[in-house]
């Protein structure tokens, strides 16, 4: 898979959009913290977001992890000054590799040290694709006759079905009756939730740069998500949009195979801020959010989608509490993918096949309360590689008196 570097309209078209528009509440200014990559300093720092400038509050805050471990991240936040390193715009316009000027700042994923997770089959569309994906061993070919055996053996109800619920164990029960039990219906309606590994802390891309697919898929898309952000103690401190690059193909052969599946070079992709929880922004606005995809091709190809938070089969609060607490600690704290239930099957290529990426496909995510997550489709192996990590993090901020 290899692509042009030419992001063509799609890019500028979406810089203006990659703030988010005016708050829940009326006249409500979002907290927006990120990472730029100064190369003053030759590494990152912490910006907060006033007016549409990014201010560098490194001197306070050395990680976005040290933030977010405030009793009240947003309100510490505010008052801290910080010096202007550049505008929204300008850090957008400087961040695409091909055309970036290595001599002023750019935009980085927003989080840093903090774990990357992602729960997955927590919508039942998701749910029934990942089963159909199981069923058809991978083969993109297959999914569209698998998929009319599904539906019509499960047939409808399951959208209001609780996951771990007498209704959804009764339910397990006539499933396996019938020889139609799998491992996706298992954590998609049992009382436990897929929570795995998406990537290793740093390794996220940001907006307006690569997101990366094996250059052997031939089943892959995107998936649209709401990442939490999490302290070490559990809370949940805020919201970023996030990509969790899914390749059907190698996932549909075997279960096991999800961390080739899903951990790959520049396969994450979150941003472009993380909107801090305040009086103005909570989980109960996470979980009214619509979240919006679109997928424009070289060929041409237009691909249309939406998720809508409201269908989510386990609540952000449990998974969270599935993913942190006495079982398990991240001292660090943690970000977690919600998952998506935009499962796209409508053929690009040929009949029967499906969607899959193409190189050079421009993929914008957005919802008005976090902004546009905006990324170009190369081969993983194509990507910048994820070179700078947290032994080379820890010495850059001794250099610079932070630690």
């Amino acid at each position: 898979m290899t692509a042009t570097t030419d992001w063509g309209p799609d890019l500028a078209a979406t810089l203006p959009a990659a703030l988010p528009a005016e708050g829940p509440t009326d006249g409500a200014v979002p907290t927006l913290v990120g990472r730029v990559w100064d190369p003053k300093a030759g590494g990152p720092s912490v910006v907060v977001v006033r007016d549409g400038t990014a201010y560098d509050v490194s001197g306070s805050f050395p990680t976005v992890r040290d933030l977010c471990e405030q009793t009240d991240p947003a309100a510490a936040v505010a008052d801290v000054p910080g010096e202007a390193l550049a505008t929204v715009a300008d850090l957008l316009a400087n961040t695409p590799p091909e055309s970036r000027d290595a001599t002023r700042p750019w935009l980085l994923a927003p989080v840093d040290l903090q774990a990357v997770k992602a729960a997955g089959v927590t919508f039942v569309v998701s749910m029934l694709e990942r089963l159909i994906e199981e069923r058809a061993g991978g083969e993109a070919d297959a999914a569209a006759t698998v998929r009319a055996e599904i539906t019509a053996a499960i047939g409808g109800g399951l959208d209001e079905l609780v996951p771990g619920s007498p209704e959804a164990l009764r339910l397990k029960e006539v499933l396996r009756e019938r020889g139609m039990w799998s491992q996706y219906l298992e954590v998609g309606i049992g009382p436990d939730a897929e929570i795995f590994t998406k990537g290793q802390p740093l390794s996220a891309v940001g907006t307006a740069t690569e997101v990366g697919v094996l250059a052997a898929s031939r089943w892959n898309n995107p998936e649209p998500e709401v990442a939490l952000v999490v302290a070490s103690d559990g809370r949940i401190v805020g919201a970023a949009l996030g990509n969790d690059v899914n390749l059907r193909d190698v996932e549909g052969r075997s279960a096991l195979l999800l961390p080739k599946a899903k951990d790959n070079n520049a396969a994450c992709a979150i941003g472009p801020f993380v909107r801090l929880f305040d009086d103005s922004f909570t989980l109960d606005h996470v979980r009214a959010m619509t979240v919006s995809l679109e997928v424009r091709g070289e060929d041409g190809f237009e691909m249309l989608g939406t998720s809508s938070m409201r269908a989510i089969s386990r609540d952000p609060a449990d998974l969270v509490g599935q993913l942190i607490g006495p079982h398990h600690q991240y001292p660090d704290g943690a970000v977690l993918l919600l998952g998506t239930m935009f499962a796209p099957s409508d053929d690009r290529d040929e009949t029967g096949m499906g969607f899959t990426h193409h190189a050079g496909d421009v993929v914008r995510i957005s919802a008005p309360e976090l902004g546009t997550l905006v990324n170009l489709v190369r081969a993983s192996e194509e990507c910048a590689p994820w070179n700078f990590g947290v032994a080379d993090l820890m010495r850059n901020l001794a250099g610079r008196n932070l630690l």
